[in-house]
């Protein structure tokens, strides 16, 4: 399942408690980021014990265009999260709608 930029946003703005899992490479995270947690998609098996307590919970997450994060969306639900949704886009479609 996907949620759209403006469907994030309103949950960053009203508090709602969810995981926001940022899953590009380090320099892309420093150019520019919303504030999640960063585990690049290629270390997301090694560090998924680190996810644990999110199993049951809300997680999005995220890429540059919402491939690598599709990807990462599979292996979470995969591996038990029972609610994962992927966003459409990715970042791309966050800095064409809000900018940065």
């Amino acid at each position: 399942m996907d949620i759209t930029v403006q469907e994030l946003r309103q949950k960053l703005d009203s508090g709602e408690q969810f995981l926001l899992l940022d899953v590009r490479e380090p320099w892309e995270y420093e150019e520019f980021n919303v504030g999640g947690k960063l585990i690049p998609v290629g270390s997301l098996m090694n560090q998924m014990w680190e996810l644990e307590e999110y199993k049951d919970q809300p997680v999005v997450v995220h890429c540059r265009s919402g491939a690598r994060s599709a990807m990462a969306q599979g292996l979470l639900m995969a591996n038990g999260f029972t609610n994962v949704r992927n966003l459409k886009g990715g970042m791309l479609a966050w800095l064409e709608a809000f900018g940065r």
